[in-house]
């Protein structure tokens, strides 16, 4: 059993763990790629408990309660979509989610009120001047407070840069061809990592959706560095809420 404190800093809802980031931190017990389910808001500043169930599973618990639940997974992706950094650059000033307009503005990986250094800030936007590719892409450049013991980018913040953009590729409306921006939570993310980049080295991040059932949106999600070597492969699964519940009012 270990003890895992997910620090203020790493919200996504203003009460809750950012969720690419907590399905990361609980991904580090298992070897290789996986897949992490949230089953309830990850709750900041609470000692959690990483604890292994058999068979190379794990849950966080808060207390008896099951936070997210992680096992060994294969990643596999049906296509993967690839974007310069000149074009995920010009795709940032194309995002559906304005500044003022932001539902959640103060998350790790995708607030504008973060502040550089602070935040991820990843604002991805549509390849091109419209949207009907259906890909969206992203630059990152990690800060040097993201890395790990080693040296390189922790794990955690890999799985927390394929986050965001998956949500935003999810509200992506076929039908109408736009985005609708409708309330979102993460449900599920499965991650597997190639190679972790350093501070300092430009990345990008691209993300499309890959289907709907009712209420839960799909979307697959790459991240290349500058010279285009894969650095990690998502899948990820989000289901639409209301309002009140998303912020974890309801």
């Amino acid at each position: 059993m270990t003890e895992i404190i997910i620090d203020k800093r790493y919200c996504g809802p203003p009460n809750s763990g950012n969720g690419g980031y907590v399905c990361g931190r609980l991904a580090r017990h298992i070897p290789g790629a996986a897949e992490v389910t949230l089953r309830a808001p990850p709750p900041l500043g609470t000692s959690l408990d990483a604890i292994a169930t058999g068979n190379g599973a794990w849950e966080l618990r808060d207390g008896t309660k099951v936070v997210a639940t992680g096992r060994t997974a294969t990643v596999e992706l049906a296509r993967l979509e690839t974007a310069s950094l000149k074009e995920a650059c010009a795709a940032e000033l194309l995002t559906p989610v304005k500044p003022h307009e932001h539902p959640l503005p103060t998350c790790f990986v995708c607030g504008p009120a973060r502040a550089k250094g602070d935040g991820l800030r990843i604002f991805a936007g549509p390849l091109g001047r419209h949207a009907r590719n259906a890909v969206l892409a992203a630059s990152w450049t990690p800060d040097p407070n993201l890395a790990a013991e080693d040296g390189l980018v922790a794990p955690e913040f890999l799985w927390s840069a394929l986050d965001c953009p998956t949500g935003y590729a999810c509200n992506y409306n076929q039908e109408s061809d736009g985005f609708d921006q409708a309330p979102l939570l993460l449900g599920r993310m499965s991650v597997r990592i190639e190679a972790r980049p350093r501070p300092g080295d430009r990345c990008i991040i691209t993300a499309w959706p890959t289907g709907r059932d009712g209420r839960k949106r799909n979307a697959e999600a790459a991240a290349h560095d500058e010279a285009g070597t894969l650095l990690a492969v998502a899948r990820a699964t989000w289901i639409a809420v209301e309002r009140e519940v998303q912020l974890g009012r309801g």
